[in-house]
């Protein structure tokens, strides 16, 4: 009778001590298991913005509201995202930035869009040449140009890799129009030049925004005028050409990312039309990270 009940006994003892310990086993390994698995955690929650007036960011904004994340859009510079991309990739850890294209990081890293079900981001985007009311009358030379400028996302990658690997702009871009004078030429066909006429072009800085005005400055310095180039933030390059205070930009993000910039000052502007085409803009991801939607996050 003893051996059977001291049987029973251990039977029972050992029972429970498997089940507390199996309890705290799973308990310790659930709370590893979310706390690697949880993308959001890893993230702390933050997806790394440009400057806070870029219509990217805004959008990004739009989509933690659309898609019901618990994410905050972390606003910086287009430096600074791109620098906190770099060192996440260094490390491969994760990381989401608001990112477009035609830009360097693609050409440089292995990376991708999120895919943007609810269409928050729009389709594809065009970049316009904008001119000052008068700019037609005042200067017709240099409206021409601007009218006719064009290129491809190639040749604004070339320009946008070179400077990013350190060399300056204005140098890169005498280089890109040095070695594409075909193309430089279909801008200036028919223009006269002129001589030492004063013309102001605004941009933000953006790396797309550099190259492209740089190469532009670079024709029109050519063709004989004397350019200045200004940098300014988002809202205050609107505003600069809508009020006649800079005669053009050739960084109009259209239909999505200036878009509101764009129905604030239309009619005091003149819009020259795509200087590019079939540019975008999103959520970007290294392509190591295991995720493939924003509805994923």
């Amino acid at each position: 009778m003893f051996k059977k009940n001291f049987a029973k006994f251990t039977f029972l003892a050992t029972f429970v001590f498997a089940i507390a310990v199996t309890g705290c086993s799973n308990n310790d390994g659930n709370d590893g298991e979310e706390a690697i698995d949880s993308l959001g955690d890893q993230l702390d929650y933050t997806i790394t913005g440009i400057d806070a007036g870029a219509g990217v960011v805004r959008s990004a904004e739009q989509a933690v509201e659309d898609y019901g994340l618990d994410y905050t859009v972390q606003s910086s510079s287009g430096a600074a995202m791109t620098q906190a991309l770099s060192d996440a990739i260094a490390n491969e850890e994760p990381i989401i930035v608001t990112g477009w294209n035609p830009h360097w990081m693609f050409a440089t890293y292995d990376l991708k869009y999120l895919d943007d079900p609810k269409g928050v981001f729009g389709e594809s985007e065009n970049i316009n040449s904008i001119a000052r009311l008068g700019l037609s009358e005042d200067m017709p030379e240099a409206y021409e140009i601007l009218d006719n400028f064009h290129w491809e996302g190639s040749d604004m990658e070339d320009v946008m890799i070179q400077i990013n690997n350190g060399e300056e702009p204005k140098a890169v871009s005498r280089q890109w129009v040095d070695e594409n004078q075909d193309k430089v030429a279909v801008w200036t066909d028919g223009v006269d030049l002129v001589e030492g006429v004063e013309i102001n072009i605004a941009y933000v800085a953006w790396d797309s925004e550099i190259a492209s005005t740089n190469v532009i400055g670079t024709v029109l310095s050519d063709m004989g005028y004397d350019v200045t180039l200004v940098q300014v933030e988002n809202g205050p390059m609107w505003v600069a050409v809508a009020s006649g205070q800079t005669d053009a930009i050739v960084a109009a993000w259209l239909p999505a990312t200036h878009g509101d910039q764009y129905e604030k000052y239309e009619g005091e502007f003149d819009d020259l039309g795509p200087n590019l085409e079939g540019a975008k803009v999103g959520l970007i991801v290294p392509a190591y990270m295991d995720i493939n939607s924003i509805e994923d996050l």
